[in-house]
């Protein structure tokens, strides 16, 4: 695909979106990829980073490799999301703290029209394609009711933790930052990244690189032989999501095993209902408009 410098930047803001999106515990960048229309070519591009393209690096031919796996497409994306991960994501956790309802009520808006237009994508709906839409909402619905774990800090588990956060951020609907939360591991990470502790960055990395090209060829495979069934699980779990982006919640505190967690119970609607509806509809039409590019581009 011919891209111009235009259509790069676009790109670079699509990646701050989906970085901005990772970092919140119950909203997935791979749902923003979803939105954004590049969910595909961000999945086939992971998928070519494999021992052909990397024989090709090695042996010299740079252009050809580059070209393999779709560089430009991948550097202006992971250059947005970089950015947002070190310095967009530390405002969105500020209006996490300070304006908790209204946040969450734009991105449960966000959440809810991709559910709806991902779920359009479906060519034919049976029994199987409603049962993987329910196993998707299931599952993803007890992932955002589960409690977190207490974890060892060795460097094998943040290696693995890496390597599952990363598989979670790139499928919409299950947030790869709110799986850390329940690995016992998303504070300890954050922590890394606002201190650039190299060594803890540098193995989460490494498990998130080999997670993303091995998940990546599994999810290409699903999409290009199973599609409707597949596109039924992910619209089942940005269904099953929603319950974690519900704006109005209470936190209370828990104990186990000697270590205090905050926990979340969702309550019904009892402050900022008129401007929450507001951001909603924001989300959800926004979410509308930018389907309609993408079908026009088309």
């Amino acid at each position: 695909m011919e891209r111009r410098l235009k259509d790069y930047a676009v790109l670079t803001l699509k990646g701050m979106a989906m970085g901005a999106a990772d970092v919140v515990p119950g909203v997935s960048g791979g749902t923003i990829a979803f939105i954004a229309g590049i969910y595909d070519e961000l999945i086939d591009s992971i998928k070519s980073i494999d021992m052909y393209a990397l024989k090709q690096l090695f042996s010299g031919k740079i252009t050809a490799f580059w070209k393999s796996i779709n560089g430009n497409f991948l550097v202006a994306l992971l250059l947005g999301i970089g950015i947002s991960v070190f310095s967009l994501a530390k405002l969105i956790t500020y209006l996490l703290v300070t304006e908790p309802v209204l946040v969450w009520s734009f991105f449960f808006g966000l959440v809810l029209a991709s559910t709806w237009f991902v779920s359009k994508d479906i060519k034919e709906w049976g029994w199987k394609t409603i049962v993987g839409f329910l196993a998707g909402a299931v599952i993803a619905f007890y992932i955002t009711v589960a409690t977190p774990a207490n974890t060892p800090d060795s460097w094998w588990f943040i290696f693995l933790c890496g390597a599952i956060a990363i598989c979670a951020m790139i499928l919409p609907g299950i947030s790869g930052s709110f799986i850390l939360v329940l690995l016992g591991k998303y504070f300890f990470i954050m922590e890394a990244v606002k201190t650039l502790d190299l060594f803890v960055i540098g193995v989460f990395a490494a498990g998130a690189v080999m997670g993303i090209t091995t998940f990546s060829r599994v999810l290409s495979f699903a999409l290009k032989n199973f599609r409707n069934i597949t596109m039924s699980v992910l619209a089942g779990f940005m269904l099953g999501s929603l319950n974690k982006v519900w704006p109005w919640k209470v936190v209370e505190s828990m104990t186990r095993n000697g270590v205090t967690y905050q926990t979340e119970h969702n309550v019904a609607p009892n402050e900022l209902q008129a401007e929450a509806c507001v951001l909603m509809l924001i989300g959800f039409f926004l979410v509308y408009a930018l389907e309609k590019i993408s079908v026009r581009k088309a």
